[in-house]
């Protein structure tokens, strides 16, 4: 039987980063959307929710339904109300939260020498409930963003140092480049257990993929939760295990 909900994180999880779907993970994610109760919680805003999945995966209204969308590490909650996707949750942080996490960001990362006077696209984001640091900018090819930090390192120590910066702000690792920032206590554990009361769901009922369940990384914190937690290495591994959980062959 399918778990009452599956939960999956979207960089190097449904998706390489920053990339769009691949047609068989999007054809088995419209699957598993039809049969089961389905979440996606991330780092990223909802815009990159719909760049990246929702405008490549051919959904019927029963499967918009089930879909629960929790961008930027589940500080945010939406659901498909009607015909158009609603927000129903969020908490953002202050201008002085954002202007002090900016600053602290930057300085850490000059400290460190990782910071990037040319990038692609912008290197720090204010996403309203999280400001993201991508150290080579948020549209930076895949390859060098899998080479930047393959080890996690870089970004470990940024997230340690920015964190003692901002006692009463969450730090971590987020995805291949970069640093998440939220308000303390408000990390996808917060996201999860907030997803599980609106479902009505106890944590038995969970599965969760994400690529980032080491100590350092943006998914840990969903090990808290109870929820049963699959670690993946990247989307293929991904679809793999979703192959397997919805008992289809793969593709030739």
């Amino acid at each position: 039987m399918l778990p009452a909900l599956v939960a999956f994180d979207l960089d190097d999880t449904l998706t390489a980063s920053k990339a769009t779907i691949d047609p068989e993970m999007a054809a088995l994610f419209a699957d598993l959307a039809e049969r089961t109760q389905v979440a996606i919680i991330s780092g990223g805003m909802l815009s990159q929710f719909q760049r990246q999945v929702l405008d490549h995966v051919s959904l019927s209204e029963r499967a918009r339904e089930h879909l629960h969308l929790l961008p930027t590490c589940g500080t945010r909650y939406v659901r498909w109300r009607g015909d158009r996707w609603q927000e129903l949750r969020a908490v953002s942080l202050t201008p002085d939260q954002v202007e002090a996490a900016c600053a602290a960001i930057e300085r850490r990362a000059r400290e460190q020498g990782i910071w990037e006077d040319e990038t692609w696209g912008p290197a720090i984001e204010n996403r309203g409930s999280q400001i993201t640091y991508s150290a080579l900018g948020q549209s930076a090819p895949g390859e060098r963003k899998a080479a930047w930090d393959p080890d996690g390192g870089k970004r470990a120590r940024l997230a340690r140092a920015v964190g003692a910066d901002l006692p009463e702000l969450s730090v971590r690792s987020g995805g291949a480049t970069s640093v998440d920032i939220t308000l303390a206590g408000i990390d996808k554990a917060y996201g999860m257990r907030h997803l599980l009361a609106d479902a009505g769901l106890d944590p038995d009922d969970v599965v969760f993929f994400g690529d980032r369940l080491d100590p350092d990384g943006n998914d840990y914190p969903v090990l808290s939760t109870g929820v049963t937690c699959r670690e993946v290495t990247n989307p293929a591994d991904t679809a793999a295990q979703l192959r397997a959980l919805l008992g289809v062959a793969g593709s030739q």
